[in-house]
């Protein structure tokens, strides 16, 4: 055996899951191989997810002038023709860049990348199919992180070329007069928020009663009452029926009855893990009825030496959160003391315009676990920063404990909610209670003072209550 082909880790997957996990490994003396079925590493979040929906939006943003339509009285009247291409090269551009970025990350810490189809042998081998040749590399450990893909459910017509999933939408011929988007989640949110201020005109349908089912129900529809604001029509509990091409033209029709016309559809309801042809059941690792990987606490699968991480394990298939399952997993198989678990307060954030972001416990949770407790709102229309900026959607949300106001969860929705979740983070990660905020001094103007008016409202709440 060539013992160039023998390494102590071998990752199958270079997506964030995948080169953090690389990285680590290397970082403590290991000797690594990352497998990786595209040309170039960094997987969907750098070149069909993540990195693209969100420089998009700040594209989008900034050509129209979006935030600031109501402060200045102004907005750019961009040729569609030109915002598209001005969007397009600004995204190839930051793919590129982040793409050598994890490229640079790889070779820096000295994993071998080797580009190919990977499938698990026998004895702990990964056979590499590439251009007709086979590669067999022999691993002490083993990760799975070959992340996950749209879903694309049986009678949705996606080989129509105006019918595109959350990857197709991408290489956009022109900017459409009008678009159905399919699912509230977080991806449809994003892309229906993002075309809305583009100036396309965007009919958001969800089956379920509210947009973002793992966010707070108060935030979620406060979410819908801004996209409605700003032209969108949201249209929720309304299942999709059909999606048809009658006459030259596309028909959307929803399980009410009502059709749609629009000139494409967007279909961004799901994704589904990347297990097909890794030879999964032949080397004893087990999948659930949705094909996701089976694993422990530790991310050990059903094979003795094989892990899992990312997307390809299920839910929250974070980014953020995949990069720390793929470290966390090698330092279980290595016996490495440095990163023991997961952060179990990880934020949560949804990149629309505007955005949404949370950490903890939502109301409704705190609710189904029998919980007494408060709220307190910090409204950003009074907040000085927020209305120099001209961008004044949106809230602060602190949920807490009424017996000694520990707090339990915070929910924002508004323009830069991914950044501001993290002070939230801190606090509840600590066990810490809303009293922080309150003897906090914070820069003024700031948007991050909506804390401090948060706490002080849920502390009216709580004597309010105490004198009822």
């Amino acid at each position: 055996m060539d013992q160039r082909d023998r390494y102590d880790l071998v990752v199958i997957g270079a997506g964030p899951a995948g080169e953090k996990a690389a990285t680590q490994a290397t970082y403590f003396g290991k000797r690594v191989a990352i497998v990786e079925r595209r040309a170039t590493p960094g997987g969907v979040a750098v070149t069909d997810a993540g990195i693209p929906t969100k420089t998009l939006r700040e594209t989008a943003v900034y050509l129209t002038g979006f935030r600031h339509r109501e402060t200045y009285g102004i907005s750019l009247a961009l040729d569609a023709r030109l915002k598209l291409d001005r969007l397009k090269h600004r995204t190839a551009d930051l793919v590129a860049l982040m793409t050598e970025v994890v490229s640079a990350n790889l070779a820096r810490a000295g994993v071998d990348f080797i580009h190919g189809t990977a499938r698990l042998g026998a004895g702990r081998t990964v056979h590499v199919h590439r251009d007709g040749t086979e590669r067999i590399l022999h691993a002490e450990v083993i990760l799975l992180a070959p992340g996950s893909r749209p879903l694309h459910p049986p009678g949705i017509p996606f080989a129509d070329p105006a019918v595109d999933d959350s990857e197709q939408i991408l290489a956009l011929p022109a900017l459409p007069r009008s678009l159905v988007v399919v699912g509230g989640g977080a991806v449809g949110c994003e892309y229906a928020s993002i075309f809305t201020a583009l100036g396309v005109e965007v009919t958001l349908c969800e089956a379920g009663r509210r947009l973002l089912a793992f966010a707070d129900g108060e935030v979620a529809g406060l979410l819908a009452e801004v996209f409605r604001g700003l032209g969108m029509r949201v249209l929720l509990g309304t299942p999709l029926e059909s999606i048809e091409r009658i006459d030259g033209h596309l028909r959307v029709t929803l399980a009410d009855g009502q059709q749609i016309a629009p000139e494409r559809v967007l279909f961004a309801a799901g994704r589904i893990s990347n297990t097909e042809g890794l030879g999964l059941e032949a080397a004893g690792v087990e999948v659930d009825a949705r094909g996701r990987i089976r694993v422990d606490r530790d991310y050990l699968t059903t094979a003795p030496g094989i892990y899992a991480a990312g997307d390809v394990i299920g839910p929250p298939a974070l980014a953020s959160v995949s990069m720390e399952q793929g470290r966390v997993a090698v330092c279980h198989a290595f016996g490495i003391s440095f990163k023991d678990v997961v952060d179990p307060v990880a934020p949560v954030g949804v990149y629309a315009v505007p955005e949404v972001a949370m950490v903890g416990l939502s109301e409704e949770a705190a609710i189904a676990r029998g919980i007494d407790h408060e709220v307190g709102r910090g409204w950003f229309h009074r907040n000085t920063r927020a209305r120099i900026a001209g961008v004044t959607d949106g809230l602060i949300k602190l949920v807490f404990r009424r017996a000694d106001r520990v707090l339990l969860g915070v929910h924002i929705l508004g323009d830069i909610a991914s950044e501001l979740i993290h002070l939230g983070q801190v606090v509840v990660s600590q066990g810490g209670k809303i009293d922080y905020f309150i003897h906090a001094t914070f820069n003024v103007p700031t948007y991050t003072e909506a804390y401090k008016y948060a706490a002080y409202d849920g502390l009216q709440r709580l004597s309010a209550f105490a004198r009822s």
